[in-house]
């Protein structure tokens, strides 16, 4: 029996093309200057937002994947049974390149085209954005370091999503995971008990026995891991197989699944090796370093993941505003919202401008200037972004009232999901030890850094002012102060990159709320009325 008609309330946001809704990152990617394959990433957009995509993502995360120790015959399998929807997803990022793009075309302008494909993909369901990221992350790592690159890249690189459980050689596409943390070590990997003991001496490549344990290894699934292990020299670098060359199982055991408070799609295993093969990468004792040049791209890709889980949070937002009235007028009216929404807006440029501007290191990685620049603006970057993820989503929800609240919708997902990137590749104190090591060892890089902030002044006066004093304050660097200033270098990144873009209104309404004295409130929703939230707001609808 109906009691009451159903109105007043925002319809499910589905069928929609998230690129052809997203202004900011059209402006950015027409910036270049470059053929991007603009078409392409119009295409990822539409699949991202259709309802069956969208429905994809609700159930990979609702039926989380499944540890099976053993088959039915008593044989050990240590194998993890996903959802079809997440099979989809991943078949989806890996048939578009977002695993391998830059890698395997070699054309102007393909790191910004994956970072576009990637920030859609994160927008739908992050937790198949973790084999993802480690496998385009780890390419470059392994065409460096590996002699058996010419056999593994070529199916690293592959376009066909293979999940089989089978040998590496058989396979018609690899996917590749890392495995780095200890109990007692976490981010201090040279913490690590793991021991390698060498198989042979031939030289370069050569196989070692691995004998220890990893508290977090990610996609257990994965063909093979970059890890860590003690040898004689010390922490060294391996590419460990889940399969061995003759066809046989590796050792490499599976002890449990994480429970984890997101990223519920994603496998997050313990794992242990009982004298496992891998086999060297690099020379030994300078495993940190050759691990750390994967690790890079990974925290690169947390500045996607966290401003696509910001994009999504807020396209819910506008959605719903448009939609839902209170106190007799649309939402998207009242100037309170506005501010609130507005801010949102700000916050979300913001974030996909300074990821833009890391693309754009990556993109012309041969200029040592941008190289410096790289090396700071990652660990700023991943900092910052995935930090402020969290109250945004938490804002985002509380735009929705209740409706934002209940496991129905996608914003718990994504508030679920926000403190992962925080945490993962080394939290926000890593960051920041991370920058002032960086600062020690290449002063040149501060310099870059500086050099990029200043060549955006002449635009605003209040951003003038801000590195002007960020400038004086230099010489007070300490690591007691790392989190204040890496906060500030962060806030000037963005709004030089704010200034850079041409979006002049958005860069002006940044610094009035970031950079001021003024600029005091702790929430979002405190823009001042010279920001414009009415307008800002209205060029965000869709």
């Amino acid at each position: 029996m109906e009691t009451h008609e159903v109105f007043n309330q925002s319809p499910i946001l589905e069928n929609i093309n998230l690129f052809e809704i997203d202004k900011p990152l059209q402006h950015m990617l027409k910036q270049a200057h470059v053929d991007l394959g603009a078409s392409k990433v119009s295409e990822y957009g539409k699949s991202m937002g259709t309802r069956q995509m969208i429905d994809n993502g609700r159930l990979a995360n609702k039926y989380t994947p499944v540890f099976e120790t053993h088959n039915s015959r008593g044989f050990r399998t240590d194998e993890v049974e996903f959802h079809p929807a997440y099979h989809e997803l991943m078949t989806q990022g890996i048939e578009h390149g977002v695993h391998a793009l830059p890698w395997s075309e070699h054309k102007p302008g393909n790191h910004l085209l994956r970072m576009a494909l990637f920030y859609l993909h994160g927008q739908n369901e992050a937790g198949t954005c973790c084999p993802i990221t480690m496998t385009f992350s780890c390419i470059p790592a392994i065409q460096k370091h590996f002699p058996k690159a010419d056999e593994w890249i070529p199916k690293i690189l592959s376009t066909t999503y293979d999940p089989s459980n089978q040998p590496y050689y058989e396979k018609q596409g690899l996917t590749i995971g890392m495995a780095m943390t200890e109990k007692q070590g976490g981010s201090d990997v040279r913490a690590n008990t793991t021991e390698a003991k060498p198989v042979d001496q031939s030289g370069a490549g050569e196989l070692y026995q691995l004998t220890g344990h990893k508290w977090f290894c990610s996609a257990p699934m994965s063909d093979a891991f970059l890890t860590l292990a003690q040898t004689d020299q010390g922490i060294s670098c391996f590419l460990l197989p889940r399969w061995l060359p003759d066809g046989s199982k590796n050792n490499f055991r599976v002890q449990r699944l994480k429970d984890k408070l997101g990223n519920r799609s994603n496998a997050s295993s313990e794992i242990e090796f009982d004298g496992a093969q891998a086999w060297l990468m690099g020379d030994e004792g300078r495993g940190v370093s050759v691990i750390l040049e994967m690790v890079a791209l990974t925290r690169y890709d947390c500045m996607i993941g966290s401003s696509a889980l910001m994009r999504r949070g807020l396209t819910e937002v506008l959605h719903h505003i448009q939609h839902r009235k209170a106190f007799g007028k649309l939402l998207a009216d009242q100037p309170l919202m506005q501010n609130v929404v507005a801010d949102l807006c700000l916050e979300s440029e913001a974030a996909l401008a300074m990821t833009y501007r890391t693309a754009l290191c990556l993109e012309n990685g041969t200029k040592e200037e941008e190289k410096l620049l790289l090396r700071l603006l990652t660990p700023i970057g991943k900092y910052w972004i995935t930090k402020r993820s969290i109250p945004f989503l938490g804002e985002a929800m509380e735009c929705l009232g209740g409706n934002g609240y209940v496991e129905s919708g996608v914003l718990p997902r994504l508030y679920r999901e926000a403190p992962v990137n925080a945490i993962w590749e080394g939290s926000g104190n890593v960051q920041c030890l991370d920058v002032m090591r960086a600062i020690a060892k290449s002063p040149a890089a501060l310099d870059a850094f500086i050099s990029e902030l200043e060549s955006a002044k002449g635009n605003l006066s209040l951003y003038d002012s801000f590195i002007e004093k960020l400038s004086a304050s230099l010489s007070k660097l300490s690591e007691g102060q790392a989190r204040h200033f890496v906060e500030q270098f962060a806030k000037a990144a963005q709004a030089s990159a704010l200034i850079k873009s041409g979006r002049n209104h958005m860069a002006e309404a940044y610094c009035l709320s970031r950079l001021t004295e003024s600029s005091t409130g702790c929430m979002f929703g405190n823009l001042s009325e010279a920001a414009d939230s009415k307008g800002i707001v209205e060029e965000f609808l869709f």
